[in-house]
């Protein structure tokens, strides 16, 4: 029976402690909902504001529709994401799950309008770590996980404003 249940699906434990990593960042954008919306779901943006991104690479599917399937380079290291699109049910909020060797992360994003011209982003990740020395790794780690998303999250504004 366990083989049905997606990985991402599955709750991650150490000793009885769910292990997974969340990380929310809230950010007001001065962007209309729809165009922040949009934005976000293009993958091909994702080098535009994510600093430590060399490309993406689409694998199949129409780019940014749910199904569809992309991988995510680093400039530099290893951890090279494959990131399937789950729902764009846009302008309200994109669902991705990304997948990496010793990873899993699903990534919500959701768009609450707070004028024609202004936006809430609010960005949730969650991290499930594959293995014993991934998930210590991970919680070791969850400071400069969330500081890294903040990162991010921070650089799509800036790119979104000046595009918006």
């Amino acid at each position: 029976m366990a083989e049905l249940i997606p990985q991402q699906a599955r709750i991650h434990t150490l000793a009885g402690i769910d292990t997974r990593v969340r990380s929310v960042v809230e950010l007001d954008i001065d962007v209309p909902q729809a165009t922040l919306a949009a934005l976000m779901a293009d993958p091909g943006n994702s080098t535009k504001w994510m600093d430590d991104l060399e490309r993406y690479e689409p694998i199949s599917g129409e780019p940014g529709t749910p199904g569809s399937t992309y991988r995510l380079v680093p400039k530099s290291g290893k951890m090279v994401f494959v990131a399937t699109v789950i729902s764009s049910g846009r302008p309200n909020e994109v669902r991705l799950h990304l997948d990496a060797s010793n990873v899993a992360v699903s990534v919500t994003d959701r768009f609450v309008r707070l004028s024609p011209d202004r936006t809430r982003v609010i960005s949730e990740e969650v991290f499930s770590f594959k293995g014993l020395i991934p998930t210590v790794f991970g919680i070791i780690a969850q400071r400069a996980i969330r500081r890294a998303h903040r990162r991010h999250m921070a650089g799509f504004k800036r790119f979104a404003e000046r595009r918006g």
